[in-house]
C-alpha cells in the first residue's frame, strides 16, 4: 500500500448536513491480480447514518466494508474513522504505515456480521456473546453478562443462553452473531449479504432483527444487501456499484422509484417487479 504523499481530506460528494463523518474513505484503490476492484472510491458515512450497498457480484462492495474492518488494505488512498487514519498512524508528524496495536483500537469502533455465523461451536450462547467484552474492552464478568442477556433478549433468544450453536437453527446462530457485534457498542455497523447463508424462511426473522437495530440504535450501518425490499425499508442512503464505482446514489425513494443511470435500472429490474 502506498503511503499519500499528501494529506488527503474528506470528500463530500453526499451531502451530510453539518456531521463530521463517522467513517470516510477517499480515492480508495484496490487490486486482486489482474482484477481491479475498486477504482478510486470516494465515501463518507455520517454518524447514525444506515447506508446500504447495492449492485452485482463482484462490484467491490464487500471489499469496502472488509476494508473498514482492516480484513482487506486498501493500494491507495485514505481510509478514516472518527477522522483518524485507519491504515496509518502519525509518527514525528508524518503518516507511517499502521501497526497492530493502532488497528486493534481502531476496531473497537467497528463491528461485523458475517455471511456466515463463525460462532464458536464449543461455547454456549452466552459465553459466545460475553467472550469480546471481557477479552476485547475488559468489562467485568459481571458487566459483560449483563449486556449480554439484554441483548439476547432484544434478538428474541433470552430462552437459549445455555443452548450451543448446533441447537440452533441458522437464522438463530445469525441472530447471536449480531447480538455478539452490537454488545460491543461499536460506532459503526457492518452486515455483509447477512441472509445469504440462510434458507428463504429463516431470512424475514434476520432482517427484522436489523431493521428493529436500526429504528433502536444510533450506530451507523452499512449494509451490503441483495434484499431489495430491505435496503429500501432500513436505509437512509442506497448506494449503487457498478465496477469498482459508484455509480449512483441517493435516497430509497431517489435510488427504486427514480432511477438516473441504465445500469441501475436494469440491475432493479431482476428484484423489483412493478
Amino acid at each position: 500500500m502506498s503511503i499519500p504523499e499528501r494529506k488527503l481530506t474528506t470528500s463530500n460528494i453526499y451531502p451530510m448536513k453539518s456531521k463530521k463523518p463517522i467513517a470516510s474513505y477517499e480515492n480508495i484503490k484496490k487490486t486482486y491480480g489482474d482484477a481491479e476492484v475498486l477504482k478510486g472510491v470516494d465515501l463518507n458515512i455520517a454518524p447514525g447514518e444506515k447506508v446500504a450497498l447495492i449492485g452485482p457480484s463482484g462490484s467491490g462492495k464487500t471489499t469496502i466494508i472488509r476494508m473498514l474492518m482492516t480484513l482487506e488494505q486498501p493500494d491507495s488512498g485514505m481510509i478514516k474513522v472518527e477522522g483518524k487514519p485507519l491504515w496509518y498512524k502519525e509518527v514525528n508528524g508524518k503518516l507511517a504505515p499502521a501497526d497492530e496495536k493502532h488497528l486493534r483500537e481502531m476496531r473497537k469502533n467497528i463491528g461485523m456480521v458475517f455471511q456466515h455465523f463463525n460462532l464458536f461451536p464449543h461455547m454456549t450462547i452466552l459465553r459466545n456473546v460475553t467472550e469480546a467484552p471481557v477479552h476485547v474492552l475488559g468489562l467485568s464478568k459481571e458487566e459483560a453478562h449483563r449486556r449480554a442477556v439484554d441483548m439476547l433478549e432484544k434478538v428474541g433468544l433470552g430462552d437459549k443462553l445455555d443452548a450451543y450453536p448446533s441447537q440452533l437453527s441458522g437464522g438463530q446462530k445469525q441472530r447471536v452473531a449480531i447480538a455478539r457485534a452490537v454488545v460491543m457498542q461499536p460506532k459503526v455497523m457492518l452486515f455483509d449479504e447477512v441472509t445469504s447463508a440462510l434458507d428463504p424462511e429463516l431470512v424475514g426473522e434476520v432482517l427484522q432483527v436489523i431493521k428493529d437495530l436500526a429504528k433502536e440504535t444510533d450506530m451507523a450501518m452499512i449494509l451490503v444487501t441483495h434484499e431489495m425490499d430491505f435496503a429500501r425499508d432500513v436505509a437512509d442512503r442506497v448506494i449503487f456499484l457498478h465496477d469498482g464505482k459508484i455509480e449512483e446514489e441517493g435516497t430509497p425513494k431517489e435510488i427504486f422509484e427514480n432511477p438516473k443511470s441504465e445500469r441501475l435500472r436494469t440491475f432493479l429490474s431482476r428484484f423489483l417487479k412493478g
